[in-house]
């Protein structure tokens, strides 16, 4: 693995890096493709309906499928919280951000992607993906990454029971480049060491995205069943340190011993008063937060991250607003059991 290459990895809202990414994002938004590849497959309008595509995904033996809810607190829990209260959430508040798509189908055609410089061996995976029309990335309104975003691609392909997670995909037309690539069985019960020990995947915590997000089906239904991807700024998750259910870390976090580090489990305290949150929706999530936690995945500035209602059938307006959890501080969570800690090396040993 190319040490110098993951350390530069700034999750959440990613720098572009000049060199093979910038050129290859030139040349494809450029007159290379004087038509776009007509569309094929579809996406599944009611996700909810089907028992693949509906969350909580996985076994429920998975992590994040785990009540925390009575789980012990983490010896190092007082000096956490106590860090990450001094410096708050990122940007200066507890909000959600909105922008991540996921994308059900059943007969999308299978496409072969350019490698980038963001694509690691042996962490990520070199395989076709099934990409359906109409579909889009992360922030964008399509498939093309015209902003300077994170652009995921998340696919769950039913036939198989296959999750498709890609960072910093772009497709235009026939051009199809990306990033890492992360393939995940989601029928299957994955050992600690999720896809590999020391292992990235299209999260910085080595951690599958779709399953962490919370959607406006499930806050609509009146409960969200699994934990909730949490991300905060560089300067605030420990340096080089992962513990689990993560398995990946990177040198880009640069907070001190008492910094949560990547995998960490937060659990807001039994006794908040959910009550006094704003909306209904804002209720549901922060009983979620009492019974199974979020998990440190991602480095950025939003600290909670819901799917978008694009392809949902409850949409979020009305439902809950970015900042109905901003009363939320860090002082209402507790750290739960961390367990061993990880130094990332980056000797990714793929699980089989």
């Amino acid at each position: 693995m190319a040490f110098h290459v993951l350390e530069t990895r700034m999750s959440g809202r990613r720098a572009l890096r000049t060199g093979l990414v910038l050129s290859a994002l030139t040349l494809a938004v450029g007159c290379g493709d004087k038509e776009p590849s007509p569309p094929g497959g579809s996406i599944i309008s009611d996700p909810g309906s089907t028992e693949v595509c509906r969350k909580p995904l996985f076994p429920p033996e998975a992590p994040w499928n785990t009540d925390i809810s009575t789980a012990p607190v983490d010896s190092q829990s007082s000096a956490v919280i106590s860090y990450l209260q001094g410096r708050g959430w990122g940007g200066g508040r507890m909000q959600i951000d909105f922008s991540i798509e996921v994308l059900c189908t059943d007969d999308a055609p299978m496409r072969s992607f350019q490698k980038t410089d963001d694509f690691y061996a042996p962490d990520c995976d070199d395989t076709a993906v099934p990409v359906p029309g109409g579909g889009a990335l992360e922030g964008e309104d399509g498939y093309a990454c015209t902003g300077d975003g994170d652009c995921h691609l998340l696919v769950i392909h039913r036939p198989t029971r296959k999750l498709y997670e890609q960072w910093r995909a772009h497709l235009s037309g026939s051009t199809y480049q990306g990033g890492c690539l992360a393939v995940w069985d989601v029928s299957r019960a994955y050992p600690a060491q999720g896809r590999g020990e020391q292992c990235t995947s299209a999260d910085a915590a080595g951690l599958p995205i779709t399953p962490l997000l919370f959607d406006a089906d499930e806050v609509a239904a009146g409960e969200i069943k699994h934990a909730i991807r949490f991300i905060l700024p560089n300067d605030r998750i420990r340096n080089a340190t992962y513990v689990r259910p993560a398995t990946h870390a990177t040198r880009a976090a640069s907070g001190g011993t008492d910094a949560p580090p990547y995998g960490a489990r937060l659990r807001l305290r039994a006794n908040y008063p959910v009550d006094s949150l704003p909306t209904a929706g804002a209720r549901v999530v922060a009983r979620a937060l009492q019974k199974y936690g979020m998990i440190l995945a991602d480095g950025g500035t939003i600290a909670l991250t819901a799917q978008s209602d694009r392809f949902t059938k409850a949409k979020w307006n009305g439902l809950l607003g970015p900042l109905d959890l901003r009363t939320i501080q860090p002082s209402d969570f507790e750290l739960v059991n961390a367990g061993q800690r990880f130094t990332w090396t980056g000797d990714c040993v793929r699980t089989p």
